[in-house]
């Protein structure tokens, strides 16, 4: 007992010191002033503060709209519908594997980016207009291997555009709506051959309950188990992701 108030007060002693060499110390101040701005240069950074914010808020919307993020969404939303489960896996580890994936596809894209655009104007040796124009060919590059011409063709019709020489004569505008709609082309592909051997085993498994008189018996609890075998049996995750990955383009 002795021995236990000893550590005690020891404990005791230090977390006063430390509260006293705290209080001693000086906090910085924090704040934010709005004030009436006295020079163009003012304006300036306000604006650019303002836009700085803007992207920040709409990132999570950009990573969706110009990367593989929304291939891999869509094909696992539909692989738990196929298999009839819509609670497993929840939608946090599907949306957390789709991210992780998306990280592993993007990668090369994202550091060629950083590399050639980013880092140079960091290190001011570039301007902000070149550089924003070399941090977005890679996704650019990228966004037109996955992209049909007839979806580019659809946008190019509707904006009114002249007709591009080249692929750098098309503007983002028009790539990146005609990258999604490929890409949701594509997922609803691959989801489609994900449906038919699920399928197969919903209709076998409802044919033999009603040759058997078992009217009253959904035919998805029973088909389930066997869904959930086949998918284990084949090595489902394995194949799913080798085969979304290597769909890419890169």
């Amino acid at each position: 007992m002795k021995a236990s108030a000893g550590k005690i007060s020891q404990a005791l002693g230090a977390i006063l010191l430390l509260t006293g060499d705290l209080g001693a110390q000086t906090l910085p101040k924090v704040s934010v002033q709005v004030g009436e701005a006295t020079e163009p240069a003012d304006l300036s950074t306000t604006l650019q503060i303002v836009v700085l914010l803007t992207v920040l808020a709409l990132a999570p919307s950009i990573i969706i709209m110009v990367t593989s993020f929304v291939r891999f969404t869509v094909v696992f939303s539909f692989l738990r519908q196929a298999m009839g489960i819509h609670q497993m896996p929840p939608n946090q580890l599907l949306l957390a594997l789709a991210l992780i994936l998306t990280f592993f596809v993007m990668s090369p894209v994202i550091n060629k980016s950083y590399n050639e655009g980013i880092k140079p104007y960091l290190d001011q040796q570039i301007s902000k207009e070149e550089a924003f124009d070399t941090a977005v060919a890679p996704f650019r590059k990228f966004m037109l291997a996955q992209t049909r011409e007839k979806d580019l063709a659809l946008f190019v019709n509707i904006a009114k555009i002249e007709q591009p020489q080249n692929a750098d004569d098309i503007p983002l505008h028009v790539l990146v709506p005609g990258f999604v709609i490929s890409e949701l082309r594509t997922a609803f592909q691959i989801a489609f051959v994900l449906f038919v051997p699920f399928l197969v085993i919903d209709m076998v498994v409802a044919s033999v309950l009603m040759s058997m008189g078992m009217m009253m018996l959904p035919p998805i609890i029973v088909s389930l188990p066997f869904k959930i075998l086949l998918f284990v049996l084949v090595d489902g995750w394995y194949l799913l992701v080798k085969s979304l990955v290597e769909s890419f383009h890169v």
